[in-house]
């Protein structure tokens, strides 16, 4: 983990304030930690108007709005189909602006985006490691 920036104190409204009191007591973080996610996310929506954030409060995504799509979802499609147009042609009711923002986010966040498609391209057996109650769609029942 990357080393913190130097401390600094600020003060929050009252409303905010209980805001943050209450998300912090409901997942268990800091105040801190809470600001500093919130933060987080909030420069990366207005560096990129267009992507929001979705998920579990240990596993936020970067989403583009007005798709079914995470970005790292659209990064791994527009590898695999090999070009925008190509994409676009695919059938999944895409525009082009929706794969230009996806690659400008992850061309500024590639590390967040290459975790995201790793996590994504984990073995099977690792998969099953983790989770021993997977199917497999076609897989025997008795193949472990």
């Amino acid at each position: 983990m990357p080393p913190k920036s130097t401390p600094f104190s600020m003060r929050l409204s009252p409303t905010v304030d209980a805001l943050i009191t209450e998300e912090a007591r409901r997942t268990k973080r800091s105040k801190g930690a809470v600001v500093e996610a919130l933060a987080n996310e909030a420069i990366h929506m207005r560096l990129f108007p267009g992507i929001a954030f979705q998920g579990s409060d240990w596993g936020r995504r970067a989403w583009v709005i007005g798709t079914g799509f995470d970005v790292w979802q659209m990064i791994e499609a527009y590898r695999d189909f090999g070009s925008v147009e190509a994409l676009l042609d695919a059938g999944f009711n895409l525009e082009a602006r929706h794969v230009e923002l996806a690659l400008a986010y992850y061309e500024r966040f590639p590390d967040e985006i290459d975790e995201a498609i790793a996590s994504n391209r984990r073995p099977l057996s690792e998969l099953r490691a983790e989770f021993p109650f997977i199917a497999v769609i076609g897989d025997e029942p008795d193949a472990q």
